[in-house]
Order: C-alpha cells, then sequence, then structure tokens
C-alpha cells in the first residue's frame, strides 16, 4: 500500500454524471414539468430525481394538508374592493373532509343560518356569487384568487362590459358543489367557484374554476364549465380571467352552463370592431 487509493465513483460524487445513462428524450423536458427522460443509473433512478420526487410529493402532501389562512385572505380581498362572507361546509374537520367527499358538498347548519339571514337582509339578489373554497389545495387559493378576481374586474371593464352584482364567500373545507348550496341561498343567477385542484407532483398549488348557470343542490358536474390549472406555471391570469369572462357572459346570455355550452373563447373575433380584446 502506497497510502493512496481510488474513491469509487458515486452518484453523489465527483463522476456521478458518468454514471448517468441519458434518456435520448431528454431534450424534451425543456418544455414540460412532467416527469419524463429522466435517466437511470444502472437499473436504478439517479439520486437526484429521487429527492427531486420526495420534494415533489412532500410539497403535495402539504398542499392537501395545510390549513387556509382565512383572515388573511379576507383583509387581501377587503383591499382589493371585494368584501366577503366566510362560511364553513358540513365537514367539520380537515380528516372528516377527506375521508366523506359528501360533507365538502353541503354548508354547515350555523352557515346556512347565517346566509339565509343574509339573503332576507339583501334589497337585491346578486347576478354572480364568487365562492372562494380551500379544496384540496388552500396554497393555491390563498395564492391566485385575488389576483384572478382582479384580472377578471379588469377584463370586464377593458371590454366595455357592465360588471355583474356580485357577492364573494369564503368557504373552508369545500367541495365544487358546496358553490350550488351557497348560491342557490343567495339567490344568484349563477356561481363561480374558485377551488384549490387536487395537487400533482409538479402542480401543488392548481387553481380551478366552475361557473354554473342556475345554482342549486343537485347540480351535476355535467352542468358545469372547468377552467384548470391557473398557475404562475399554467394558466395566467389574463387568459382564465379572458376565458372566464368570456363564458359569463354566454351563460347569461343563453341560460345555461357545462356541456351545452362549448367554450369558444379563443374562436372568438378579437378586435375593436367586436368589442372584445385579446388577453394579455
Amino acid at each position: 500500500m502506497n497510502g493512496t487509493h481510488s474513491r469509487p465513483a458515486t452518484e453523489g460524487g465527483h463522476h456521478a454524471d458518468s454514471l448517468v445513462t441519458r434518456d435520448p428524450w431528454s431534450a424534451l423536458r425543456a418544455h414540460t414539468p412532467a416527469n419524463i427522460a429522466i435517466g437511470r443509473v444502472g437499473h436504478s433512478l439517479p439520486t437526484r430525481e429521487v429527492l427531486r420526487f420526495g420534494l415533489a410529493h412532500a410539497q403535495a402532501r402539504d398542499a392537501v394538508h395545510v390549513a387556509l389562512d382565512v383572515d388573511r385572505l379576507a383583509q387581501d380581498l377587503a383591499a382589493s374592493g371585494w368584501p366577503s362572507e366566510t362560511v364553513q361546509s358540513a365537514a367539520p374537520t380537515r380528516p372528516t373532509y377527506l375521508c366523506r367527499p359528501d360533507l365538502g358538498r353541503s354548508l354547515c347548519e350555523a352557515s346556512a343560518r347565517q346566509l339565509d339571514a343574509l339573503a332576507q337582509a339583501s334589497r337585491q339578489a346578486p347576478d354572480l356569487c364568487l365562492v372562494i373554497g380551500d379544496g384540496l389545495s388552500a396554497i393555491a387559493v390563498q395564492t391566485h384568487a385575488v389576483p384572478l378576481l382582479d384580472a377578471l374586474r379588469a377584463r370586464w371593464r377593458e371590454a366595455a362590459r357592465r360588471v355583474p352584482s356580485t357577492s364573494v364567500v369564503i368557504a373552508t373545507q369545500a367541495r365544487v358543489a358546496l358553490g350550488d348550496d351557497i348560491a342557490q341561498r343567495l339567490r344568484a343567477n349563477m356561481v363561480v367557484m374558485l377551488i384549490g385542484e387536487r395537487p400533482g407532483l409538479s402542480s401543488p398549488d392548481s387553481l380551478g374554476v366552475y361557473l354554473t348557470w342556475a345554482p342549486h343542490v343537485g347540480r351535476s358536474d355535467a352542468e358545469r364549465n372547468c377552467i384548470s390549472n391557473v398557475r404562475g406555471e399554467g394558466l395566467s391570469y389574463p387568459v382564465a380571467a379572458f376565458r372566464l369572462a368570456w363564458l359569463i357572459d354566454a351563460a347569461a346570455r343563453r341560460g345555461l352552463t357545462g356541456v351545452a355550452l362549448k367554450d369558444e373563447s379563443e374562436t372568438t373575433v378579437l378586435n375593436a370592431a367586436g368589442g372584445m380584446l385579446a388577453p394579455g
């Protein structure tokens, strides 16, 4: 022995890259956050990909379990000119909400009485009920709900549309159908539910938007229009607001939503003569 030895090359060592067999599709990774073309080391995954998967999985779990900061969201809404009410579904806790989806689709008794009293005290029913529900990703709601509503209001103004009368409700332990119960009690013509979507491994903060005409308890998903993946790496606020404004206008004119209302916002003639503006 001369006192020296060669350290075996491991993936965490200096020669890590030389051990990774590159995937021939690796160039495609620049175009998608999906887990494709991750390569291999022997018969195993590269360590950095295992760690990346672990981080993504942890972020997805956090998105499901982290509670919505209702007070902060209400303050952010008020600061942007969206006064709101706060309600809760019939699911009393997060574990119950996750195990009993049906309870997330209806209001608890106290919240039902609260909205009934509010409707009785109101002189006029709103054109549109905007419900912000935590869903399966409170992070998505906390991050994207207010900017999207601000973009929607800006879209109405830029397109010279009449801004509909609105009621804004924050709902916790909420499923999509909870918006029907809320809007029916407020006697709104339609409801827009902004809700945290089920997180994926590359999208823990994805916001979904569901529009339903003439909302009432018992509406099916086939009677809704959905705009999905609203977030920084997905659908931008201006584009989502453009599509939502188009759908709201079309739903009001035709008196329907869902499979009978095709989203044709992208094929609309976007010029000044048509009275609409292209999304920013």
